[in-house]
């Protein structure tokens, strides 16, 4: 496998990197939209957020799960959900200094328009197939702490009531109006960037050695520290009204050049500061898809 390598004052070899197309414009400076060109288009009759509920009000697990992915991969989602916002990971390679920015989604995946969405819970498969689909992937723990800690919104967790109930659909959608009252009448968009409402769905490592579980991690309080330390407790079916799944594009930028994301967390020098873990992280598209089949 090529790697990247670091010459001199950080001049980076990019036989590894995709062409560098012209990324800044359309959208947050580097995170163009370009990047968001796998996404369809929402066509104008698909239903309201409120009415994709509504039809899953009765629904739970993978049967939910199947008609909610159907709507995203129709493109059913806010427009404001493409305009990816960059965040930016810092660390030192042979004394250099290292950015690693990666162009996440401002807020969790919502199904239905800027003036009626909902966002959505996901088993780690269905979340893990939208991702890949779109060309995204899951953050890593690290790219979490990250987001929050640059997020123009932070608002304070707001737990409801654990039990049974908490996989029911009148729980999430409970839930989504609790976070949408915490905004105030102004709403959370357009922001740039929305933390501190949901638990990330999450890849690591850990889930090569503990398959078929849902790994989660975050919901940060005010003080910055995580409610959720990562967890794979519960099977890769579960969803409660308390996950949330941020996008991460496959395309990320060290010092400002693009590069393919998977490659810079497979190699040994700089997977860290992407991932947080020890060593690199082997093979993230190959990971994402074990979480589907």
């Amino acid at each position: 496998m090529t790697k990247l390598r670091f010459l001199g004052p950080l001049a980076v070899a990019f036989s590894l990197a995709v062409s560098a197309p012209a990324w800044a414009g359309s959208g947050h400076g580097l995170c163009s939209h370009k990047l968001t060109k796998m996404i369809p288009s929402r066509e104008k009759r698909a239903p309201a957020g409120s009415a994709v509920v509504r039809s899953v009000m009765n629904l739970s697990g993978t049967e939910r799960d199947r008609v909610l992915e159907r709507e995203v991969l129709a493109g059913n989602m806010p427009e404001f959900l493409r305009d990816l916002v960059p965040v930016t990971m810092n660390g030192a390679i042979n004394g250099h200094s290292l950015q690693v920015t990666i162009c996440v989604t401002p807020d969790y995946l919502a199904v239905g328009d800027r003036d009626d969405f909902v966002r959505v819970p996901l088993g780690m498969a269905s979340a893990a197939r939208i991702a890949d689909a779109l060309g995204f992937i899951l953050p890593t723990p690290a790219m979490v702490d990250t987001i929050y800690d640059q997020a123009e919104v932070r608002l304070a967790p707001n737990p409801m009531t654990p039990g049974a109930a908490m996989t029911t659909t009148s729980y999430f959608k409970r839930h989504n109006d609790t976070v949408d009252g915490q905004a105030g009448p102004y709403g959370l968009q357009p922001v740039a960037l929305v933390a501190g409402i949901k638990k990330d769905l999450v890849i690591s490592e850990r889930l090569r050695k503990q398959p078929h579980r849902v790994a989660i991690y975050g919901w940060h309080r005010t003080n910055g520290n995580p409610i959720q330390p990562l967890s794979l407790v519960h099977g890769a079916e579960y969803a409660d009204y308390s996950h949330g799944i941020r996008l991460v594009s496959r395309i990320a930028f060290i010092n400002g050049r693009p590069v393919a994301l998977d490659k810079v967390m497979q190699d040994a020098d700089i997977a860290a500061i992407v991932t947080g873990e020890e060593g690199p992280m082997r093979n993230v598209r190959s990971l994402m898809a074990t979480l589907y089949r």
